[in-house]
């Protein structure tokens, strides 16, 4: 294990959420009334940022804001999270937005608009080429363009920097430079979006032989995150699995983004395998049981606590 303070970039989305608290989840023609409405600060990429900030890293954002009042709160926002901004770029445009349904069991459903998001351009990320050549692991998603994130790549090729994906928004027919990808982090919709299967046996089988088709193409682990059931992390060589932790969920909108962040922070530290999976299982779930995006994201001393109270732990 690695004490070195990590080094995270992350080049990705930057959005104001606006956050509806309803009963359940609305239907097509429906029109059902909500209890509450919150402005809170997110995005995928700024999520991610914020998170690993939060578990002790040292990290740098690229990004767009818009030229408006949501686009200097979020720049706030990031400042106040001890996040370096100093290479996100301001559009005339507007800000990225995501309206955000969240219902009673804590489960989600989102719209999002790029608005400046959709601006970040190859030139843009070029542009910080030294941030992100200084960086131990690089964090992208795929709410921004795909210019810019395979740009990105190219340069964490170049500097010998770790490259973890998180392949959201997924879509069918995703191209990537695979085999430049260190570390690919789908859910299990975004893992069968991805890939395909002529024959079925469920469960953890089916994940492990889906996520080795993404390793024949090139990417060097994949890991599977299974909400309250954990995750599984998959190599050429390699299969391991930890449960997740018993929480009771309130919003589920950043639970992904907290465990991406923290396995970030876990491979840059050199935790190993087990390792990773407890501690990235455990900042999801704490994420899960808070409600809104970046507010919900826990410190690294919630995290160890946590996985202290795992029967199990030593």
């Amino acid at each position: 294990m690695n004490d070195k303070q990590p080094r995270i970039v992350v080049v990705g989305s930057i959005n104001m959420d606006l956050v509806l608290r309803v009963p359940r989840i609305v239907r097509a023609g429906e029109t059902l009334a909500g209890s509450e409405m919150r402005l809170i600060p997110g995005g995928k990429g700024a999520n991610q940022a914020v998170a690993a900030a939060r578990l002790g890293a040292d990290v740098a954002m690229v990004g767009r804001v818009g030229g408006d009042e949501y686009g200097q709160a979020l720049l706030a926002g990031l400042r106040a999270a001890n996040v370096d901004v100093s290479e996100v770029r301001e559009s005339t445009g507007s800000s990225g937005l995501a309206w955000i349904q969240v219902d009673e069991a804590g489960e989600n459903s989102i719209v999002i608009l790029a608005g400046a998001n959709g601006e970040l351009s190859a030139d843009d990320v070029m542009g910080a080429e030294a941030t992100i050549a200084a960086a131990d692991v690089l964090l992208l998603q795929l709410e921004i363009p795909m210019e810019a994130i395979v740009a990105a790549i190219k340069i964490a090729q170049r500097h010998d920097v770790s490259v973890q994906l998180d392949p959201a928004p997924a879509s069918d027919n995703l191209e990537l430079p695979w085999s430049n990808i260190t570390t690919l982090c789908p859910n299990e919709g975004e893992l069968s979006q991805l890939t395909t299967l002529t024959e079925s046996v469920g469960g953890t089988t089916d994940l492990v032989a889906r996520a080795r088709q993404l390793i024949e193409r090139g990417v060097r682990q994949v890991v599977v995150t299974r909400g309250a059931q954990g995750a599984i992390s998959v190599t050429a060589d390699e299969v391991a699995e930890r449960d997740g932790f018993s929480v009771q969920a309130v919003d589920t909108t950043a639970a992904g983004d907290a465990f991406r962040a923290a396995w970030a922070v876990a491979t840059a530290r050199r935790f190993t395998t087990q390792d990773s999976l407890e501690f990235a299982n455990a900042t999801g779930a704490l994420a899960a049981s808070q409600a809104g995006a970046q507010p919900s994201l826990p410190t690294r001393e919630q995290v160890d606590s946590l996985i202290t109270t795992r029967p199990s732990h030593p």
